[in-house]
This record gives structure tokens, sequence and C-alpha cells, in this order.
């Protein structure tokens, strides 16, 4: 017997909680993906594990339209959870501080109403439950591990707070933005607090980077081009008598794409270096690259748009300026195939990555209903 929507909905929310309650790191959800395949077993699809925790399945093989993959992710995060709820985290220091749960709730129950419509699906429909997208390159193992083999477009979505609910953002070009981050280590000499004219004070130095590492974004690229250098630490141990030898400065970096990206790399490394050697010590300066921009391809972006004018209505679209400076390893996907990445407004809930923060599964429906009108699914009524 066929479930009602209604009825898929309230198992995709009874899911997401549980999912909540149990919350896994990257590269470490097994109870996460035990759960997700035992839902497909009581759903009747087969699968196979991908990227070990991770899963893939296929609906509708042989049919003769394109191709279609869906994602979900599944990790957590390592943030104590501060909600209070019912359903809050069970294990202490990691909780769903992201939405995953939901996202993957989401796909579980566009797969029930798949699997009860699989005869009518134009072309082959690929389900993706990716591990590890925060920051392990989840999607870079999956697609390693076979995860796109055959399919021809992949679509996907983030739950996004502070945008209104039942409003989105789905541009054509960069969704979401390149990061990466730095660490530059100032080198000099320490000895006796007493007599600096002996010393070469890397403390003094990494204040001064610090501050001159603000000229980049300010002074350094142009107020059309979307960047963010951000310092999130200063390390300079030693005792209150004693000037050390070195001092260790890291942050984080965000731009609009992958050369935006390269050239404030580069302006770390020569504003970094100028201001050592004015304070007498060396910069050694490390940059790293996280995950590439998220660029949506123009056919399948406008695609997903027309299936969210259906879903929420005719107004759905956030006039904001893109990219948003957070960033997601969907770029993976979207640098091999074509495909495109929408963010789902969920109101004036706590922020992303906060320990508030909780899923609102009021977006379960509507996300649902996108993922199976993007597989061509009759339109749950």
């Amino acid at each position: 017997m066929i479930d009602s929507w209604a009825e898929t909905v309230a198992r995709a929310t009874e899911l997401r909680r549980e999912l909540h309650r149990r919350p896994e790191l990257a590269w470490a959800e097994h109870a996460t993906a035990a759960a997700v395949r035992a839902e497909l077993d009581a759903i009747g699809l087969a699968w196979r594990p991908c990227a070990d925790t991770g899963t893939v399945v296929r609906l509708a093989p042989h049919a003769p339209g394109r191709h279609v993959a869906l994602r979900a992710d599944l990790d957590a995060m390592p943030i104590r959870e501060a909600t209070g709820l019912p359903y809050a985290s069970a294990t202490d220091g990691v909780m769903h501080a992201c939405g995953h749960d939901g996202h993957t709730a989401a796909l579980l129950a566009a797969a029930r109403w798949l699997r009860a419509h699989e005869s009518s699906l134009p072309g082959p429909v690929t389900l993706l439950f990716q591990p590890a997208e925060e920051g392990g390159h989840g999607a870079r193992g999956m697609i390693a591990d076979g995860a796109l083999d055959g399919v021809e477009a992949v679509f996907g979505w983030h739950n996004w707070p502070g945008q209104p609910f039942g409003r989105a953002l789905c541009p054509d070009g960069p969704v979401m933005s390149a990061n990466g981050t730095f660490e530059v280590e100032l080198v000099g000499r320490g000895g006796h607090a007493s007599q600096p004219e002996a010393t070469r004070d890397p403390v003094l130095a990494a204040a001064a980077v610090v501050v001159a590492l603000q000229q980049i974004v300010a002074r350094r690229t142009s107020p059309q081009q979307a960047a963010v250098v951000a310092v999130t630490s200063l390390r300079a141990e030693s005792a209150a008598t004693v000037t050390p030898d070195t001092a260790l400065i890291a942050g984080s970096v965000r731009a609009a794409d992958d050369d935006a990206r390269a050239r404030v790399f580069a302006l770390i490394d020569e504003i970094a270096g100028g201001t050592a050697a004015a304070h007498g010590v060396r910069a050694d300066v490390r940059t790293t690259v996280r995950y590439g921009a998220t660029v949506n391809h123009p056919g399948p972006a406008a695609e997903l748009r027309d299936r969210l004018s259906t879903v929420l209505g005719a107004d759905w679209a956030v006039p904001a300026a893109t990219p948003v400076l957070a960033s997601e390893d969907f770029s993976y996907y979207l640098h091999r195939i074509p495909g495109a990445f929408a963010l789902l407004g969920s109101g004036t809930t706590a922020p992303l990555h906060s320990a508030e923060y909780d899923f609102d599964d009021a977006l379960l429906d509507p996300a649902a209903r996108l993922l199976v009108g993007l597989a061509g699914a009759p339109e749950p009524p």
C-alpha cells in the first residue's frame, strides 16, 4: 500500500528527530548510515555502500530519460548542544548544528515517494547519502567510489536560517564561496623582556600582521568582489617576563571563486612577509585550499528555479547578494557534471553552527516535494 504524502512527511519528521538524537562526526557516521539503510530496506529499495559510511540508491535504472542524482549529507559537528529539546543530542560534544539530519530525512521522504512511483519515472534517479560534508571532503570520496557513474545532472539544497521561510536562493553561477585556511608563523629571537634590543619580537610582529591583513578586503580587493579574511587565533605562549621565539596566527579565507581565493592567498603571503620584515622577523606562510566555490550551471539552475516556483509559489526568490560566503563540498559534484544547488529559508531560527540551532521540521514537506519534482515523479497532493 502506498503511504499518503502526509504519512511520508510524518515518518520523515520522526526519522529526523531520531537522527538528531544520535549525531556522528565526519567519517564516523556508522549508526547514521545504518539508520538510513534500514529505512531504505523498509521502503524496499536496494542500496550499496559508498565511501564507507555513504550510501547510494538507484531507481528506474533502465528508464530512457536523463539520469538525475539527488544528494543529502549525513554528518554532525563537534559542538555541545544547548537547545534543551526532548530529542537533543545524546552524544556529549556532538550535535546536528547544520541541519544535515533534516537534509537526510527529506531525501528519505523523497525516496519513499519515488519507490512508490518508480514505474512512472522518466529516467534513472540516483540518491546520494553522503558522509563528511563538514570539512571531510565526503563528496570527493563519493565521486571516487563511483557515485556519479552515469549521472547527467545533480541537485542539492541546504536549509538557511535568517532567510524567510518559503523563500530561497538559486542563482546562475556562484551560490556559495570558495574557502581556505592560512597560518602565519612569525619567527624571531626570544629573550628577556627587560632587554627588547636583544630580541626580535614575534608577538609585536604578529599584532602588526593581524592589523595589516585587514587591508586585503578594505584596500586590495574590489568592493564588488566578495571576500573575507578572518584571523581566528593568535598563539605566542611564554612567561610574563620572556619574549618568545615564535608566534602563530591562523585564520580563514572566503572568496567568490577559486581564482579570487588564490589572489587573497597571494596577498596574505605578500603582506605578512613585508610586515614581518619591517619588524625584523621572518614570516612563514602556509595556505590550505578547502572547498571550491559552489557554482550553479545555468540550465539545471533554471530547472531548479522552476521547481521552487511550483513548490513555494511565484514569489520564492530572495533578492540577496551571491555568493553567500559559507562553503559546501557540493562544489565537487558541480565541478564534475552539470547541476544546481539552492538555499531554502527556514526563518529566524538560531544560525547554523550554533549550539542553539535546530532544523525546522516544517521544511521537510517543501524540500521533499522539491526533490520528488526534480526526479520527475508525480506531484504529491
